[in-house]
């Protein structure tokens, strides 16, 4: 009996022989479909189907698929077929008066292994599904079904045409039922946003219009892919943008326009510099007269955590993208990164959990793939250990490009667009890698959490794509572009879509590597490499010869419009027709509830039970001291031959920040150059998130004024990296007290910008930074990275931290307080409580007037402190230029009376350690006069570092012996 397909709630767990294995089965029905029946069948594919009529969760049916297949002979998908290469379907099951003896058999299979036996409701069905490639008529398939495959006496048989290019996902169903789609489909929405989006296709105006274009009721598969990509909070960032009641008593709407915008908004009324700010893929600031620079800052957490090398890669390529997307292109000059991992220590690991060090090599090993295989220098960042980021390592990837502020009448930083311009995509093709990276990225990281999220990047390919990008550019042969990153083309097109007004997308003409690639796939895939460009049609031919002279595939996708709609089709057909201002403007707005409060406590410790020296030697081994040479002698920090200021100076020794100078600027005979450098300190967060955030901000500036930045021309980056901040009862109970301390931080973010002038040009948040499996979850430490550019307006005046000289001068510049609040020594010995370090409204002037010292070419070295505090400062700073120094404790500038241990071990900000000469202290103490700025002592020609305290004797240590200390923990990880 030919019949209807039934449409109940089921999953399917769907079987069939791997690709390598020649299936009997399907070569008998070709043969005797052509010599019974004479039917020209191309191609057949058999697949045993089990209909599983009961609740399950993913976890469940992927456990299942081992429970009903042969790994070694079958693949196995769960709800899809994979039909679309084929022509027609035929599905047969038994009657429901017939006993389904492999049904039953796959019930109790599946009983056994769940322990749980099925309700009467529950069941499972047995059905063969047989796919036919060919040129045949609905008569030819009854023919085959009645005559080769089923007996319609005991069988339901099921034939349908398959050409259906999309799926109807049906929002006729209750909130639970949304929320059950939402989780299987892994589109990462919101109750709220679930319920807008059935209101949306609810109205009559949307469905007049869907049904004069041929499109259902409601989304199909491509729509409500695209709309999930977009209303991502990777995409949209919504916790930033939402309205949060703080404390009972504030309300703020939007963390980002309050905190953030608002910086910047008022700081850029004195920064005539700024060029372009939150409106591209990366902040532009002017460089020079003739360029402009790019810096963008992006995490890549969650695909690292499931494959370290391939996030890695993917994370410092895409952001490379971002620089090369930013306005109309900018070369790339610099990398910049910042891991932080757990330490290598850990013993036990939580289920789904790769071991630290295979994470941390695998990470650094694609960041270094993708600079040092590109040609692009890593310059400055850093590497941080806390066991909390065993749950999901944090991987920062910034990069930073030169454009020419100008070309021929068009300013680059601008991004246009006309009606009628095309869409065309250069680069690499688009495959199922990556699909659901923005949504994934959304959630936490869980049994669930998708492997296909994870991107394959290829250096190669994006090296020949960015050669043509910047020719295209220079020669005019197209007026703007954009990477494809989060979202893919939904993200890419759809967003430049706004400029023009709209668009029509032929997804059948993307180059694929895999042509089963369903039309939602395509739209979505994050496949690495790619560029959208909107090209004038008359520049299409010499936009063609370019990209075949340098061996990059384009395709031409479809036209940008001013319909005021995200128009998708399908081999001419309308799969997705989104009104641009309900895809991009109308993501309902979240309202949340955060509280926060101060956890201070004291500290209790005897100083008398602590040797100095031992003291030292631990924490110069403290691995977020230590010296990190292994890893940054693997990056290329030499190619493109601009590093002024490297990541290691002297004999070895860390580098506060890089200074470098492109070769544009040599060319040009300026002598201008870029000061890049960091602040991050998430161990404050514990004990108070507006201190740790201001803290940030101040190292970030203590290191670019340290190698001679300009501090009236610096500006600032913010990646906030935090744990899911929502609050629910189950999930996240501490939700509240999580948002709290994001509103602190972002407070500290508003309050010390614009006090410093530094305006934020660009940021990020990734804000489901959690592990959860079973009864266990693990959420990352509040952590905020603050990335700095700069420029310095000489680079021969660039100075590094090292001794110079015998004879010079050691001062210190700051107030040291009684802050060892979760410093480096205190973590050491495992010390609690204490104070975080303040940053006070006060040192701005010291700043000034440092920066100019620094400029009048009056110090030899400067130093920043901050994790060790003075001790190790001094350390550093002593074998690094193979100089000892006689140091004398007794003049430290302290706002209360302080003991030799907290003096050397505080990790107070706003602190330099500078050297000058016996020529130049003089006119160094005239410039400084007026701030907290005391001689501590002088550099020796020997190579003992000898520290006192009012005649006696704090420690004495060979410099040799310190640096060993220093030296030895990643010697001992290689």
């Amino acid at each position: 009996m030919m019949q209807a397909l039934e449409k109940k709630q089921s999953q399917k767990i769907i079987i069939s022989l791997k690709n390598n294995f020649h299936d009997p089965k399907a070569l008998e029905i070709v043969k005797a479909s052509k010599e019974y029946l004479n039917k020209p069948i191309e191609a057949v594919q058999v697949k045993q189907v089990y209909d599983i009529h009961k609740k399950l969760s993913q976890k469940q049916l992927i456990e299942l698929c081992s429970v009903l297949s042969d790994s070694v002979l079958n693949e196995v998908k769960i709800n899809d077929a994979e039909e679309r290469s084929f022509d027609w379907k035929i599905l047969i099951s038994f009657k429901p008066s017939v006993c389904d003896n492999t049904g039953r058999i796959a019930q109790v299979a599946i009983e056994d292994y769940l322990n749980e036996r099925f309700s009467a409701s529950e069941s499972v069905h047995s059905q063969t599904l047989y796919l036919f490639k060919g040129k045949l008529s609905f008569q030819d398939m009854q023919c085959i079904a009645k005559e080769i495959l089923a007996n319609d006496v005991i069988e339901d048989i099921y034939i349908e045409k398959i050409d259906s290019i999309f799926e109807e996902i049906s929002f006729d169903k209750t909130l639970q039922e949304l929320l059950d789609v939402n989780e299987n489909r892994q589109l990462a929405l919101n109750e709220k946003e679930l319920l807008f989006i059935k209101a949306y296709f609810q109205k009559d105006s949307v469905a007049l219009e869907r049904k004069k274009l041929g499109l259902p009721k409601w989304p199909t598969d491509v729509e409500i892919e695209a709309i999930a990509q977009t209303w991502s909070e990777h995409c949209k960032h919504k916790i930033f943008n939402a309205k949060i009641l703080f404390n009972d008593s504030l309300t703020i709407d939007s963390l980002f326009k309050t905190y953030i915008k608002k910086a910047t908004d008022e700081i850029s009324k004195e920064k005539d510099w700024l060029v372009s700010v939150f409106s591209d893929n990366a902040g532009i600031i002017r460089f020079t007269d003739k360029y402009n620079v790019a810096f963008k800052v992006e995490t890549h957490n969650s695909p690292s955590a499931l494959d370290p090398y391939g996030g890695a890669l993917t994370g410092i390529l895409g952001v490379n993208r971002d620089i090369l997307g930013a306005g109309i292109g900018a070369k790339l000059i610099a990398n910049t990164d910042v891991f932080c991992f757990a330490p290598n220590t850990v013993k036990e690991l939580p289920e789904k959990i790769m071991h630290p060090k295979r994470i941390f090599e695998g990470v650094r090993k694609g960041v270094e793939h993708g600079g040092n295989k590109t040609g692009v220098p890593t310059v400055n960042g850093a590497i941080l250990f806390e066991e909390r980021y065993l749950g999901k390592p944090l991987v920062y990837c910034g990069s930073v490009g030169i454009m020419p502020r100008r070309i021929g009448n068009v300013f680059t930083h601008e991004k246009q667009l006309q009606d009628g311009d095309l869409i065309v995509i250069a680069g690499g093709k688009t495959g199922r890698d990556g699909i659901h990276g923005a949504t994934f990225s959304s959630l936490a990281l869980s049994e669930n959490s998708p492997t296909s999220a994870v991107q394959i990047g290829d250096p190669f390919t994006q090296k020949k794509l960015q050669d043509f990008l910047l020719e295209a550019r220079d020669l005019s042969l197209f007026r703007t572009l954009t990477d494809n990153g989060a979202g893919g083309f939904s993200s890419s097109i759809g967003e430049l879509a706004i400029l023009s007004g709209g668009c029509e997308l032929h997804l059948d003409r993307a180059l694929l590597k895999d042509e089963t690639l369903k039309p939602w796939e395509i739209l979505v895939s994050e496949s690495q490499e790619r560029m959208t460009f909107g090209v004038d049609k008359n520049n299409l031919e010499e936009f063609q010869k370019l990209a075949k002279a340098h061996e990059v595939d384009i395709c031409v996708l479809g036209t940008f419009t001013s319909s005021g709609y995200f128009h998708v089709l399908y081999n001419n057909k309308t799969v997705a027709w989104l009104d641009l201002k309900f895809l991009h403007n109308a993501t309902p707005v979240m309202e949340l509830e955060a509280q926060y409060f101060s956890k201070n406590s004291e500290m209790t410790y005897d100083e008398n039970a602590f040797c100095i020296k031992e003291e030292l030697i631990k924490v110069l081994s403290n691995l977020n001291v230590c010296s990190k040479e292994s890893v940054i002698r693997q990056y290329d920090h030499e190619v493109q031959a601009g590093s002024v200021i490297k990541p290691l100076v002297g004999l070895d020794g860390p580098s506060d920040a890089a200074v470098i100078r492109p070769v544009e600027t040599i060319r040009d005979n300026e002598k201008k150059a870029i000061v890049l450098s960091n602040g991050i300190c998430p161990k404050f967060g514990d004990l108070d998130p507006y201190r740790m955030a201001a803290s940030a901000i101040d190292e970030a500036l203590r290191n670019y004024i340290c190698v001679g930045g300009d501090i009236k021309k610096a500006a600032i980056l913010d990646n906030f990296c935090w744990p899911d901040p929502v609050y629910d009862s189950e999930k996240t109970p501490d939700g509240k007290e999580k948002l709290g301390a994001l509103v602190r931080s972002a407070q500290a973010l508003y309050d010390f910008a614009t006090y410093f002038s530094l305006p934020i040009i660009s940021g990020k948040d990734s804000m489901k930074n959690d592990y959860k499996f079973k009864n266990t979850k693990i959420s990352v430490p509040y952590t905020l990275l603050i990335s700095l550019i700069g420029t310095i307006n000489d680079y021969e005046k660039a100075i590094s931290m090292e001794f110079k000289y015998p004879g010079d001068a050691i001062y210190l510049i700051g107030t040291t307080r009684k802050e060892l609040g979760k410093s480096e020594w205190a973590l050491r010995n495992k010390i609690e409580g204490g104070e975080a370090p303040i940053v006070t409204r006060t040192v701005l002037g010291t700043y000034e007037k440092l920066s100019g010292s620094i400029q009048k070419q009056e110090i030899a070295s400067c130093h920043d402190l901050s994790d060790g505090g003075l001790a190790v400062a001094l350390a550093e700073s002593a074998f690094s230029g193979g100089w000892g120094a006689n140091i004398d404790l007794s003049h430290l500038i302290t706002d209360e009376s302080l003991n030799s241990l907290e003096k050397l071990f505080s990790e107070s900000n706003s602190r330099f350690l500078i050297t000058t000469s016996p020529a130049k202290e003089g006119a160094f103490l005239k410039t400084m006069q007026g701030h907290p700025v005391t001689k501590i002592g002088v550099v020796n020609n020997t190579t003992t570092l000898s520290i006192k305290e009012n005649d006696q004797v704090v420690m004495v240590e060979d410099i040799d012996v310190l640096k060993k200390a220093w030296q030895r923990p990643f010697n001992e990880l290689d």
